[in-house]
């Protein structure tokens, strides 16, 4: 878990993903195409990947990619972010984390 939150301090929206996983390559050109730059950890491509990962799925994620954090607080995965982004409640968050400006 410490990890996790050293990985995601001082980052506006961080993405945990895996190379292979098009939902989060979905997720992350939806954020992107908000003007935002999120960090992404490949989880398959970090030598402490599985640690990560094992980090995730104890907050609760059983497929353990995306997740998604905006503003150091866990949003979570493509169906969270999703609903966000159809009630309109994306693009603010995204705003009050500093990932983009208007």
């Amino acid at each position: 878990m410490d990890a996790v939150n050293a990985m995601i301090q001082e980052k506006p929206v961080v993405i945990f993903s895996k190379s292979s996983c098009c939902m989060s390559h979905s997720i992350e050109s939806l954020i992107r195409g908000f003007g935002a730059n999120p960090t992404i950890y490949q989880l398959d491509q970090l030598p402490n990947g599985h640690q990560i990962e094992r980090a995730l799925v104890q907050l609760g994620f059983r497929q353990s990619v995306p997740v998604v954090f905006i503003g150091q607080k866990l949003v979570g995965n493509e169906k969270q972010v999703m609903s966000l982004h159809i009630k309109n409640q994306l693009v603010p968050l995204l705003i009050q984390a500093g990932a983009i400006w208007i």
